[in-house]
This record gives structure tokens, sequence and C-alpha cells, in this order.
């Protein structure tokens, strides 16, 4: 496998996005009798004017009728954008279950895989989980970042506004990288700097340098999804490409906490095994340490 022809090569499709939020902005905004409206069509980072009429919403050119916006109001939890005049949600159904979720207006939506979050939504959003996993790694200044698991590229992204000069991440689901062209919170890994591979990472690696990377962030899925990304082999791989003294943070989260289990003390222990210097940190639910050889 030559991992260049893997690439994939991101580009944010900029479709105009619904929520549940904007739908109640348009609905108070039509029994107030208003006939144009100022409403945010990226979930919160800018906002645009639409025309109401009796017929429905004129967005950017394209009539909605309102009977099509109705479905949104019967799914607070959906994200859904405009193709053609009509409403799509961003979900995609296959072998699995994929969708954006809604979060929190302003903040970025999480991915679920067959009802399961990516992300920790509960008692903190996806950007302020993302920041505390990237703070671990201190000043990311001309860094050379491996991003095992892009996902909706959060992570990625973070790491780059802290400096990094360069991001190698992997997605080894071609769905995943679907919907985040959809996402605008995705948007800026339409970027030179960030290299994306739709490969599976532990075939991936294989094709990466020795002591090639300053940095890893290992954010995969929970361990009962992708048990190998948990393994001493796959942190012996993680071991081999990271620089002597570079930086690891890897997303462990709480699964079967509710059943007393532990799953960091397991992870510590491999990758101490693997030759790694970690310690667990509880707020983020992360582990985090460096390779240090004597």
């Amino acid at each position: 496998m030559k991992l260049e022809e893997k690439l994939f090569k991101y580009r944010w499709k900029g479709k105009p996005v619904l929520c549940y939020h904007i739908f109640s902005e348009l609905s108070r905004a039509w029994k107030m009798g208003l006939r144009e409206v100022s409403i945010s069509l990226d979930l919160g980072f800018s906002q645009e004017y639409v025309k109401l009429s009796e017929e429905g919403v004129e967005i950017r050119g394209e009539l909605v009728d309102w009977s099509e916006l109705e479905i949104i109001s019967k799914k607070p939890r959906d994200i859904f954008f405009i193709d053609g005049g009509r409403i799509f949600s961003a979900s995609i159904s296959r072998e699995h279950f994929y969708k954006l979720v809604f979060v929190k207006w302003g903040k970025p939506p999480t991915l679920e895989i067959d009802g399961i979050h990516m992300h920790r939504v509960k008692d903190v959003t996806p950007d302020i989980d993302t920041k505390m996993k990237i703070s671990l790694l201190g000043n990311l200044k001309c860094c050379r970042v491996l991003d095992t698991c892009t996902g909706l590229g959060y992570t990625a992204i973070e790491a780059l506004k802290k400096g990094a000069c360069s991001i190698i991440s992997f997605e080894v689901d071609q769905n995943v990288l679907e919907l985040s062209c959809l996402n605008p919170w995705s948007r800026e890994l339409e970027n030179d700097k960030i290299k994306i591979f739709n490969v599976d990472v532990y075939e991936g690696l294989e094709e990466c340098g020795e002591e090639y990377f300053d940095v890893i962030i290992h954010d995969p899925p929970r361990i009962s999804l992708a048990g190998e990304l948990y393994s001493l082999e796959f942190y012996k791989k993680l071991f081999k490409v990271l620089r002597k003294n570079g930086r690891i943070v890897h997303y462990i989260g709480q699964p079967g906490i509710h059943s007393g289990k532990k799953i960091w003390r397991g992870v510590l222990e491999r990758m101490r095994q693997a030759g790694f210097h970690v310690k667990h940190d509880p707020r983020s639910r992360c582990v985090y340490g460096v390779k240090k050889i004597p």
C-alpha cells in the first residue's frame, strides 16, 4: 500500500445547515409577521438574511417549503442540510448508522455511530473536551503531529491552532469523512498543513518513519469498538514513530465506570510496557506523558 494513494482531499461542502434552534427562530419570525430575518446557516459561525413567505423560506435563492422545514421540528437532536430546496438529514445509513447530533447552540455537534456518541456531551461540550485533551501536550509550535483517528477533525484543528506545523491524520471510515464535509465545525480541516489518509492507522503507521513525530494525539473510539487501538502491540507502534522526549495524549473515557471497571489502569500498564512514561488525568479522562529513552 502506498500511503499517498489513500490521501483524502477534504473539502467542506458549504451547504446551508439547519437544526431545531434555527427552525424555532424561523417560526417565531413568521408568526411576528417578519418577511426577512437574519439567521445562522452554519451552526453559529455567521449570520445571513433569508426571506419568509406563506410558501416557505428562501435560503440562498432556494425556496424551502414550510412542510419541508416541519421535518426539523420533530427531531430536536438532529442536524439537517439543504440541497436543491429539500431538507436532508446529516446522517448515513450503511453497515452502521452515522449522524451528526446537536449538543448545544454555538457549540460543535458530536458524531453518533449506532447510537454511541464519539465525544463527551453530558458534562462538557466537544470543543471543551478537545481543549482539555490538547492542553496536556503543552506548546505545539512547529511540531509534527500524528492524529491517529480523524473523526470530525476537532483534535487536528485544535492542534493547528496551538501552532502545529504539520498534522498527519488517519480515518479508516469513509462515512465519517463524508459527514465531516457537511459539518461547519470541521471546515478548518481544509488546510494544507493537515493530511488525512483514509486508511486504518494500524496499517498506515507502517509507512511512517521512526521517530518522525514530535507529538501524538490518540483519540480512538471506545475500547469495545476498537480494541486493537488499545493493545500493547499498537502502543509499540506509536512508541516507534515518536521522537525521543516526544509527547503523547491518549483519550480513554470512562466505559464501564458504573460497573467498577477502570480501563485507564490497563492502558497505563500497557503504555509503560511499550516504553512511555505516562500518568492518568481524571479531568480530561486521558492518559498522557512522554517517550523517555535512557
